[in-house]
Parts: structure tokens; C-alpha cells; sequence
């Protein structure tokens, strides 16, 4: 008996129960196009925080204030006062660093005209359009003179722009007011999106971080350096050059009362997370597999038992027992198949109807379609062979004797 044939009789055979055929297909369509949604997303939430990341610049270091702790009660990382604007002039002058940008953050009450809008104040240097590679839309940013002095001048994220002049006013020499204190806008810049760690970029007001420091929040330390480093591949080497610097300069004998993480840890840690959740959530799809190929071999077991006596006739006239073995297997491949057909097209789908509603990233990759098509075909394969063998071993007096 050709292939060919054990093809057709398969599908006039599942074609005999369409109803049943479809809810047994069922399973499967579930489970493969649950996988496949399941795998999209977080192969798509993976791919936008690798994105995000080599936006951002993957030779890019943070140095970071460390825990400050009083009376026994650690307030957390970032809250030290021991980084300083001095510290941020010595790393400039360690060996691979391109650009620095020290760092003083605050959040502030803008007002422009009848309009205000709360967003955060961030104090930095001239050098940060060059670590971000991040252009200015309208005029520019402010100078070294504006640092020196603590000139009350400000760039405006896009969101901030928008939401005080509109987008498209034009509005560099106008005079805003943060916390009731006048600054001039220079600039506004590019739209950037969210950053690697869930942050609007454009919802934020730039400032000279001197002014933040002495006529805002009155201090004389700051809360972070942005470090550039020459060449990515130099990014680690530096980052480990200015941890030995700033030891030195703090007198650091145990523990280290400031971080330095590069650009590439941070990915790796949110990269590894997002893999660790789609794999979850692909073990739970796959558990709909389990049950539709469960499925499967109980349909197929009902089936051996309806069709005995043409199993015994076939036998009779001559068919051996692996051509029924063949007949059955494939007819549970072919349930598979064609569930694990139709449940691609459906996560495909699912997949893109996620983007369009949720404006969630997904990303549907070809391995694993073809990853979810194999295992339809092994589901098939394995939950079908115990029922083609148990037809297979009829004895054919005994099933034309079968009622």
C-alpha cells in the first residue's frame, strides 16, 4: 500500500468525523499558537531592550553615588554625598574616556505662559548629546560658560516642549519657570523614546548641573557621572580604571561608597530576565501541547475501537500489520499537522494584534515556527504511535467477529 494511499484513506477517515476531527485539532491549534504568542513577545521585549540599549550607547558607563546611611537606616543606593564635581574632572583624565557628563537630578514644577507641567529637572554637561548620540531638534544645547556660571538656561525634551508651546512653536528665547526661578530655553531635543529601564527621555527639562546644584537644591555634591568610554570594546577596561580612581580619591577600604555599571551589564541583567519569562510562559503554552496531543491519542484509541472490524477485513484480504500501524500513525500526524498549521497562522495573528492594540513589541522569528511545527509533528508522532500499535496488533478472526 503506497504512501500516497495511506494519505488519502487518512483523510477520508478524519473527514468521516468532522466535528469530532475539529475539536481534537483543537488542542493543538491552542497550544501551538499559544507558543508562538508566548514566544513573540518576549523575543520581541528582548529585541527592544537590545534596541534601547546600543541607542543609548553600548560603550556607555554610569557611575552612580553609593548607599548613604545614618543613625543604622541605609537610605539606599544613590544617596551618598561623596561623589563630587572634582571627582567627575579626575575621571576625565583616566586613560579611554571619550566624554564625561556629571549628573544632578530633581523634578520641578515648569511653567510657560498660562500653561505647567510637572517633569523632572536634570542637571548634566555639555558632553551629553555626544554620549547619547542624541541631535537637538530646535537650537542647542547649552555651553561650557553656562556650567561655569550655573546660568539658568534649559533644553527641553520633546514632551516638555510640546506640552508648554505645542510642537510646532519654535520655543527657543522664551522664558520658562522652574520652581518659580526664570531660565531662558536654548534648545529642544529629539524625540528618544523610553530608555532601557521603562524612563520617558523626552518628558524631562536639561540644565546645567551646577545650577541645579547651587540654586536649586543647594548642595555640593552630585548624584552621577555619565562616562563614555572611547570604544566599546574598551568600555569594561575603563569602567574597571575609574573604580580604582575613585577608590583612591574616597580612601575606600571595604565596601565601595559609589557603582560603576556599564551599559552592557545592565542589558545582559534585563536581557536574561525577559529569556527567564519567555521561557516560562512558553512551558505554560506548552502544556496545552501536552494536552492536545492527549487528546489526540484518546480520539485515535476510540477510533481503533469503532473501526475493528475494518481492521480485521483489511488484515483478511492481506494488509500486514504495519501498513495498519502506518494508517493510524499518520492519521494522528495529520490531526497534529494541520492543528499546528492553523495555530501558527492564529499566534501569527494574536502576535501582530498585540502590537496593533497594546503597542507592545513583538517579534515572530522563523525558528520558532518551525520549532513549534516540529513538536506538532513529535506530539503527533508519539501520542498516535500507542494506538496504531494497538490496531495493529488485532488479531483479524477477532475483528470480524467484533460487534
Amino acid at each position: 500500500m503506497s504512501f500516497l494511499m495511506v494519505l488519502r484513506v487518512a483523510f477520508k477517515a478524519l473527514l468521516r468525523n468532522k466535528m469530532r476531527t475539529a475539536l481534537t485539532m483543537l488542542g493543538m491549534i491552542i497550544g501551538v499558537s499559544a507558543v508562538i504568542t508566548m514566544v513573540a513577545l518576549g523575543t520581541g521585549a528582548q529585541s527592544s531592550i537590545e534596541t534601547q540599549i546600543q541607542a543609548a550607547g553600548t560603550n556607555m558607563i554610569m557611575v552612580s553615588a553609593g548607599n548613604f546611611q545614618a543613625g543604622g537606616v541605609r537610605q539606599g543606593q544613590g544617596n551618598a554625598s561623596t561623589l563630587t564635581a572634582d571627582d567627575a574632572q579626575a575621571i576625565r583624565e583616566v586613560p579611554g574616556v571619550q566624554y564625561i557628563a556629571a549628573g544632578v537630578n530633581t523634578r520641578g514644577q515648569v511653567v510657560a505662559g498660562n500653561m505647567n507641567w510637572g517633569t523632572q529637572i536634570q542637571g548634566t554637561d555639555v558632553d551629553l548629546p555626544l554620549i547619547r548620540s542624541w541631535p537637538e531638534k530646535i537650537g542647542g544645547f547649552f555651553m561650557p560658560i553656562d556650567v561655569a556660571t550655573a546660568s539658568k538656561v534649559a533644553v527641553l525634551g520633546s514632551v516638555v516642549h510640546e506640552q508648554l508651546f505645542g510642537a510646532d512653536v519654535n520655543p527657543v528665547g522664551q522664558v520658562i519657570r522652574i520652581n518659580n526661578q526664570p531660565f531662558t530655553v536654548v534648545g529642544v531635543m529629539s524625540s528618544k523614546g523610553q530608555s532601557g529601564m521603562g524612563q520617558d527621555q523626552d518628558d524631562v527639562v536639561y540644565v546645567p548641573y551646577t545650577t541645579v546644584m547651587k540654586k536649586m537644591r543647594g548642595i555640593t555634591f552630585i548624584q552621577n557621572v555619565t562616562v563614555s568610554a572611547s570604544s566599546a570594546a574598551d568600555t569594561t577596561p575603563t569602567a574597571d580604571r575609574i573604580a580604582t580612581l575613585l577608590r583612591t580619591r574616597h580612601k575606600v577600604q571595604d565596601s565601595d561608597d559609589f557603582m560603576v555599571r556599564t551599559m552592557e551589564e545592565m542589558a545582559s541583567v534585563r536581557v536574561q530576565a525577559t529569556e527567564t519569562m519567555t521561557a516560562l510562559l512558553a512551558s505554560i503554552a506548552g502544556v496545552s501541547l501536552l494536552v492536545g496531543g492527549i487528546g489526540i491519542m484518546n480520539i485515535m484509541l476510540v477510533s481503533v475501537t469503532e473501526r475493528t472490524r475494518e481492521i480485521g477485513l483489511r488484515m483478511a484480504i492481506g494488509a500486514r500489520g504495519r501498513d495498519v500501524l502506518l494508517q493510524f500513525l499518520v492519521e494522528a500526524v495529520v490531526l497534529s499537522l494541520v492543528g499546528g498549521t492553523i495555530g501558527i497562522g492564529l499566534g501569527l495573528g494574536f502576535s501582530q494584534g498585540v502590537t496593533a492594540w497594546m503597542a507592545w513589541p513583538t517579534k515572530v522569528s522563523p525558528q520558532s515556527i518551525a520549532v513549534a511545527f516540529f513538536f506538532a509533528a513529535i506530539t503527533g508522532v508519539f501520542f498516535g504511535f500507542y494506538p496504531a500499535r494497538k490496531a495493529a496488533a488485532l488479531d483479524p478472526i477477532d475483528a470480524l467477529r467484533f460487534e
